[in-house]
C-alpha cells in the first residue's frame, strides 16, 4: 500500500508545481511618488484582469528610490520624475537601457493657501517658509531649486526651505498650513483640498518635467512586468493620464 499511496503523492506534487509555475507572479514597483493615483488605477485595471498578478508597489522620491534598486531591493519597473536618476541606473547597467521611453511629462506650480498673494517668483521673497523636495533626491526640489537660481533669488530663499521626502510630503505641509506654499507637480496640486495653484513656474527657468520609465534588469524576467510594462504604453493608460492632468506630449 505504501508504494501506490507514494507514488500518488509524487504525481500530486508534480502537478502542484506545475500549477504554482502557471500563476502569476508578483510585479515590484519603484515609482514617483507624484505618479501613485495614475498608477494605482493602472494597476488595479490590470489586475483585474490578471486576477493572479500581485502589484508590490514602492512610491518615493525619484534618487531614493534610484539607490535602493542599486542596494538591491526588488524592483521590476522603475518611473523616475527626471531623467537623470534613470541615467543613474543605466549607468549602472541596472535597467533595460534598450528599453527605456517616456511615460508622460508634469508642470512644476507653486501652491499655498489662496489667501496668499504670491502670483510670481519675486513674490516668494515675501513669504517664511517655503516646502520643497529635497534636491538632493526629489527632482521636482531639484526642478525648483534651478528655478530659484535661475531667478536669481535662491540666496534669498536658503534660509526659508522648509524640507521633504518626496513630493506627496511636501504638498501636505500646505495643506496643512505648516508651509506659505510649496512647489510641487500640477498633477499633485490638482488632487489638493485645501492647497490651490498661485503661479505656474516659467518654463524658461528649469528643464521640462519628463518622466522616463524602464524594465530593471530583473524586471525583463519577469513576464507579468513585461506585461504591465506594456500596458502603460498603451492607450488605456494615456487615457487615465490625461484625466489626472498629465501632458502626453
Amino acid at each position: 500500500m505504501k508504494q501506490p499511496v507514494m507514488k500518488l503523492l509524487l504525481v500530486l506534487a508534480a502537478l502542484l508545481c506545475m500549477t504554482s509555475e502557471a500563476v502569476a507572479g508578483d510585479v515590484n514597483l519603484s515609482i514617483a511618488a507624484s505618479l501613485k493615483d495614475v498608477v494605482n488605477e493602472l494597476s488595479d485595471s490590470f489586475a483585474g484582469k490578471h486576477p493572479g498578478v500581485k502589484f508590490l508597489k514602492n512610491y518615493g522620491g525619484s534618487g531614493s528610490l534610484a539607490k535602493q534598486i542599486e542596494n538591491g531591493a526588488p524592483a521590476d519597473i522603475f518611473i523616475s520624475a527626471n531623467l537623470e536618476w534613470m541615467d543613474y541606473l543605466k549607468q549602472k547597467k541596472l535597467v533595460d537601457s534598450a528599453g527605456i521611453g517616456v511615460f508622460t511629462y508634469n508642470t512644476l506650480v507653486f501652491a499655498g493657501s489662496k489667501e496668499k498673494k504670491v502670483a510670481t517668483m519675486q513674490d516668494l521673497l515675501k513669504l517664511e517658509k517655503i516646502a520643497i523636495g529635497s534636491p538632493k533626491s526629489v527632482p521636482a526640489g531639484e526642478y525648483a531649486a534651478e528655478a530659484f537660481k535661475k531667478a536669481g533669488i535662491d540666496k534669498q530663499l536658503a534660509k526659508k526651505l522648509v524640507m521633504a521626502r518626496d513630493v506627496r510630503e511636501c504638498l501636505m505641509y500646505a495643506e496643512r498650513g505648516e508651509v506659505d506654499g510649496a512647489f510641487v507637480y500640477r498633477t499633485d496640486a490638482l488632487q489638493a483640498r485645501q492647497a490651490k495653484i498661485l503661479f505656474t513656474v516659467p518654463q524658461n527657468l528649469y528643464p521640462r518635467v519628463t518622466y522616463p520609465m524602464a524594465l530593471t534588469i530583473a524586471g525583463t524576467k519577469n513576464k507579468e512586468a513585461e506585461a504591465f510594462f506594456r500596458y502603460l504604453e498603451s492607450g488605456d493608460a494615456k487615457a487615465v493620464l490625461g484625466k489626472y492632468g498629465f501632458t502626453l506630449k
